[in-house]
């Protein structure tokens, strides 16, 4: 061999990398994932390293897309509102497989899990929408602390959970809305839809034409003006006025608020009418389920002001 071809062959030697440098290379140039020679070895019961505290969590499984908080799972099936479904889990009342859940975040997949509430199951079907003819001393909440009477307690029969679409207080009676469709809920109390809510007022004075005006061109109330108001004078007794009041907004005890701005009360307050539905005949403390025509028509409510 010429030393020029010896010279070569050395310098060759001396390039090629080490075998245990060549390993860690290739270890490191592996694809994220690919089992080393530690893991492949390990089976069914031998003991795995466990990952690095910095390494990524694992991707979700297909089914977790099913899956919902447990919350809103709860609001879902129209049971009420996120809120009120936090205060049942905090209080203990929700159940998830038999177990009592333990946050308003657990992850459930509705078709897997068992979730009750107050021992009755949960579970999304079909929309009802029924409509209660309330008495006066009712509360619209599903249960009181202080033991008093609460609408649901009329609903005997309602094959489902339902929950108020808007309130009533305990001293006004009339026309209430309650399904298990939140999304119609929220339509019906919303007051960018401006659905009509009419009220046969009884006010402890006479009131002036001056005063009904006030209700109609709208008055101020410590939450801002209301919007005008539909306003028809029914009769008047020595002391008192008796009234037709229809408004578009939701607020809490509204037409209350602004027969008091007048420098009266309301002695009577019943619901009569929300949109074009009416009780109808319906007797005190009944319900009824309402019908697709009658969901349809609630929905189509003209927006605008009513007229003066």
């Amino acid at each position: 061999m010429r030393p020029r071809d010896y010279g070569n062959k050395l310098l060759a030697r001396r390039r090629k990398p080490k075998p245990k440098a060549a390993k860690l290379a290739a270890k490191q140039a592996a694809p994220a994932g690919r089992p080393d020679r530690n893991s492949a070895k390990a089976g069914p019961g031998r003991n795995v390293p466990a990952q690095s505290a910095s390494a990524p969590p694992a991707p979700p499984q297909a089914s977790s897309a099913a899956k919902k908080t447990l919350d809103r799972i709860l609001s879902k099936a129209g049971f009420g509102s996120r809120t009120e479904a936090a205060e049942w889990i905090r209080d203990g009342r929700v159940k998830v497989n038999g177990k009592p859940a333990k946050s308003i975040e657990m992850w459930v997949d509705p078709k897997r899990d068992k979730v009750t509430l107050d021992g009755a199951p949960v579970r999304e079907g079909a929309k009802l929408y029924i409509l209660l003819n309330k008495p006066k001393g009712y509360l619209t909440t599903y249960k009181d602390p202080e033991g008093r009477p609460t609408v649901y307690q009329l609903l005997k029969g309602v094959p489902g959970f339902v929950g108020t679409a808007g309130r009533l207080d305990m001293d006004t009676s009339g026309l209430l809305i309650l399904t298990s469709d939140t999304a119609f809920a929220d339509f019906i109390t919303s007051p960018a839809s401006h659905v009509p809510k009419t009220y046969l007022v009884k006010s402890s004075t006479r009131l002036t034409d001056e005063q009904l005006d006030l209700l109609r061109n709208g008055l101020t109330l410590d939450d801002g003006p209301t919007r005008p108001a539909a306003v028809t004078r029914l009769r008047d007794s020595e002391k008192y006025t008796h009234f037709e009041i229809t408004i578009t907004e939701g607020r809490n005890r509204q037409v209350r608020r602004m027969v008091e701005a007048l420098g009266g009360k309301v002695l009577k307050l019943v619901r009569v009418k929300i949109g074009g539905l009416e009780l109808a005949g319906l007797g005190m403390g009944a319900w009824r389920e309402l019908s697709r025509a009658e969901v349809r028509g609630l929905l189509d409510t003209p927006s605008g002001e009513p007229r003066t």
